[in-house]
């Protein structure tokens, strides 16, 4: 605002505390780059669309004796560097020393920060004991990204919640429910009922189904071994309705083929949804989800999926992470994108 007094003189007014706090704001901006390996380069461009910002380029390649090369095509010294791969089914150990060795050519090339994106983390099922003389991998594997030199992790779904408390290092673990709750909402189902398949899940398949306005049931399963599944109760009013089938991952498919099953003979509609984060998809369990007739298959996209079994549809969480991203750089609170 431009003022003259009696004399003539001229003062110039500004809203200073406006200036202040656009300067604050830039001051805040963390500079970054974010570099991508091998395992999910669509998720990865997706994110950097969303940020309106380029991929930065990186050299990954193979030595003739099979060790992995890794090395960064352009400076970042005192900047912040976000690093996105995933674990794909069948690759997740080269996945995994892709990872590790990017993480340390960060470390060794002056990063501020090191941001690893990792929507997938392998190996979070073995978190605990469960028979004597096996080992807790999900807790190694957090030893290792934080021994690498990771100084902060950005997962998405973890197995369970305690997994959250083996790194030493902040750990963001994104939720989808919201997202997956929108997009339910939005298809309006009919006396919908959301399905845990394991006691395990109840506590995720309560909040999907509270806020989603419906009612929920729990299946009792039992797992004679490893990948195998089978299911002796159903917990809860079904009859008549349309069941979602909610989990943090589909494997070999056998648990969610087998809830499905138990869901029919108690009484559902034959209109069942199977909703899950990680479409991990090994082993026979693309010919497993096809034969089963799912009404929709609705996962991720935090692992990529090659020849997709029918009915799948998945729901990128490329926002989700570019959000997670921008308030990073700007130190704004991150859990408001996903609670």
């Amino acid at each position: 605002m431009v003022m003259i007094d009696k004399s003539g003189r001229v003062f110039i007014y500004q809203r200073v505390y406006k200036l202040e706090s656009i300067w604050q704001s830039v001051a805040r901006m963390i500079p970054y780059k974010i570099f991508a390996g091998s395992s999910h380069p669509i998720l990865a461009n997706a994110i950097c669309q969303g940020l309106e910002k380029e991929l930065s380029p990186i050299t990954i390649k193979q030595f003739a004796c099979g060790e992995t090369y890794v090395k960064f095509d352009e400076t970042f010294r005192g900047q912040d560097v976000f690093l996105v791969q995933t674990c794909r089914t069948g690759h997740m150990n080269d996945d995994l020393m892709e990872l590790f060795l990017m993480i340390d050519a960060a470390r060794q090339s002056f990063a501020r920060n090191i941001h690893v994106i990792l929507p997938y983390f392998a190996y979070s099922r073995q978190d605990k004991i469960h028979e004597a003389r096996e080992g807790i991998s999900a807790k190694l594997l957090a030893d290792l990204i934080v021994k690498a030199g990771a100084n902060h992790v950005i997962t998405l779904h973890l197995h369970s919640d305690q997994t959250q408390g083996f790194f030493d290092v902040p750990v963001d673990n994104l939720n989808p429910r919201r997202i997956f709750v929108d997009y339910f909402k939005a298809k309006n189902l009919k006396d919908a009922v959301i399905v845990s398949p394991d006691a395990g899940g109840a506590k995720m398949a309560k909040k999907f189904a509270d806020e989603l306005g419906v009612s929920m049931c729990i299946l009792h399963k039992q797992r004679p071994e490893h990948n195998v599944s089978e299911v002796s109760h159903v917990i809860g009013d079904v009859a008549g309705k349309t069941p979602i089938i909610v989990d943090d991952m589909v494997d070999t498919a056998g648990s969610v083929v087998a809830a499905k099953v138990a869901l029919l003979a108690a009484g559902a509609n034959d209109e069942v949804y199977l909703c899950a984060t990680h479409a991990i998809f090994s082993g026979p369990a693309r010919e497993r989800l096809s034969d089963a007739s799912f009404a929709e298959i609705v996962c991720t996209d935090s692992l990529p999926v090659e020849n997709p079994p029918t009915n799948f549809k998945a729901i990128t969480m490329a926002p989700l992470f570019a959000g997670v991203v921008q308030n990073v750089a700007e130190q704004k609170s991150v859990s408001k994108l996903y609670l």
